[in-house]
């Protein structure tokens, strides 16, 4: 049998039948037993074990690992990483960012690690035997984008492979990866796919990652477009209650208590049924533009922040996608103003887009194009920020709990987690996008005083208290999940449509 690459010490550190770490159930002999019943899995052992591993790695015993620590500690058991990969391993479990791993942080670190490890391996598994062998590992490298022969992927078995059988099963395969980075688990940026998927009529969400295949062989383009799709639908059908946001956002008040159905009537009894989609045409006009000007922007900022093929981290993607937010909402702003102007309009008042834009230039001039920009600029980031936050939080949350052989969460789980954090979203930025409406809806009169965003937030709060910041709530949260649901479905067969492969 050929000698184990992996020290006895780090094989042992976890159960043999491959169960998560920790995951002990009462057993009926009243001991503590894992998943396999073995007492390797009791959780005295397993502590003992992750101690010693521990104690092993910190060469300086200060009761931390650092980058130093686990060169030299992996060095003597054997394992030699480069500094790149023991600084992906320290940044991938520092939860408090003080450059290294406490034990607590370190047994969090191995948990999660195999869990992504199962994942993986279960990727790969595409007989379902439970073994990985050379002809698996082209197959699953090929799917990514990646072209190697035979004989290149026997070296990569050989190197994980202990007993000579030429295959890998899950012992081996863990043994091999536990103090390895993992790399982008390219299922779980197949399944689950966010921004593209769910239109709730706020483009603010921070752009999807696409996996190297999907942009090899140009299917991101093809995603785009049938997200695309399936936000000018989803808008469409969702459109009356937008429209009816915005005219309680802009018109509501103490004096003039707009409700829901009575605010239905006005808009009818004004316009006929036709007005209740004033506004709709500009609001999927700029889908596309905002769209493609996003991921442009996304894809060049992740360059300056990290590569094209390493995931970014949680702030770093916030980061980039709050940017290109920013750079795609400037470019198409003049067309957010012209949506609430149609919206706001009067039966007559403009025979269009075009004549409503020549309107606002010719009597407020070109700035008119960009009032409430400040507090639409604000808004981006709590609204990308918490949807973001909360959607990883629900995905890795399920991930952990409820993943076994695969990650895909199913629908009914992707568009909960998609309706949670968009709601979320919304919320945080609600008063900002009140304010931005209401500063969009003004009109610039001659001599008249300029309407700052401070001024109106204090006059708002004074004369209709906080509550006057979340006018309109009511419509925009009942869109939500109807917006959700439609562009799913929408998206799901456009994707078939365009020949875009379901994992």
């Amino acid at each position: 049998a050929r000698r184990s690459l992996a020290s006895p010490v780090v094989s042992g550190v976890l159960c043999p039948c491959g169960s998560p770490h920790g995951s002990a159930v009462e057993s009926t002999g009243g001991g503590s037993a894992g998943s396999c019943g073995r007492s390797l899995c009791e959780a005295s052992e397993q502590d003992r074990r992750l101690r010693t591993l521990f104690q092993k790695l910190d060469v300086n015993r200060d009761g931390a690992l650092c980058i130093h620590d686990l060169a030299v500690g992996l060095g003597r058991l054997g394992l030699h990483r480069t500094e790149l990969d023991l600084r992906k391993i320290v940044k991938a479990g520092d939860k408090d960012l003080d450059g290294q791993l406490d034990f607590e942080e370190f047994v969090h670190y191995l948990q999660d690690h195999e869990k992504k490890l199962r994942l993986v391996f279960k990727s790969l598994d595409k007989k379902n035997d439970g073994r990985i062998d050379a002809q698996e590992i082209v197959q699953s490298l090929r799917d990514l984008g990646v072209k190697i022969s035979e004989q290149q992927a026997e070296k990569i078995l050989k190197s994980m492979d202990k007993n000579g059988t030429m295959t890998i099963d899950w012992n081996e395969w863990r043994d091999y990866h536990l103090l390895h980075p993992v790399e982008n688990i390219p299922e779980i940026i197949l399944y689950w796919k966010h921004s593209t998927i769910f239109d709730v009529g706020e483009n603010l969400t921070v752009p999807d990652e696409f996996t190297v295949e999907e942009r090899q062989t140009g299917m991101w383009w093809r995603h785009l477009v049938a997200g695309g799709g399936a936000g000018a639908v989803s808008r469409t059908c969702t459109a009356p209650l937008d429209r009816l946001k915005v005219l309680m956002q802009v018109h509501a008040s103490r004096s003039n208590n707009m409700c829901i159905i009575g605010g239905f009537t006005q808009m009818i009894r004004e316009g006929g049924p036709r007005s209740l989609w004033r506004g709709n045409g500009i609001n999927v006009l700029k889908i596309a533009p905002e769209s493609a000007i996003k991921f442009m922007a996304y894809e060049q900022i992740k360059r300056f922040i990290g590569t094209d093929q390493e995931m970014l981290r949680i702030h770093e993607r916030l980061l980039a996608g709050s940017l290109a937010g920013a750079i795609a909402q400037s470019s198409i702003y003049p067309m957010e103003v012209l949506k609430t102007r149609m919206a706001l309009r009067k039966t007559g008042q403009y025979s269009g887009m075009l004549d409503c834009a020549k309107n606002i230039l010719a009597k407020e001039g070109m700035a008119a194009f960009y009032k409430g920009y400040i507090p639409n600029m604000l808004g981006i980031i709590p609204y990308a920020g918490i949807d973001l936050a909360v959607y990883e939080t629900l995905k890795n949350t399920w991930l952990q709990r409820y993943a076994v052989n695969s990650a895909d969460p199913g629908v009914f789980v992707l568009l909960a987690c998609g309706t949670i954090s968009s709601t979320c979203g919304q919320l945080a930025s609600y008063p900002l996008a009140l304010v931005r409406t209401r500063m969009q809806a003004q009109a610039s009169v001659e001599g008249a005083p300029e309407v700052t965003m401070r001024g109106l937030f204090k006059h708002i709060l004074k004369t209709e208290g906080a509550f006057g910041l979340y006018r309109g709530l009511a419509p925009n949260f009942m869109k939500v999940i109807p917006a959700v649901s439609i562009s799913y479905v929408v998206y799901e067969n456009l994707k078939m449509t365009l020949g875009v492969d379901s994992r």
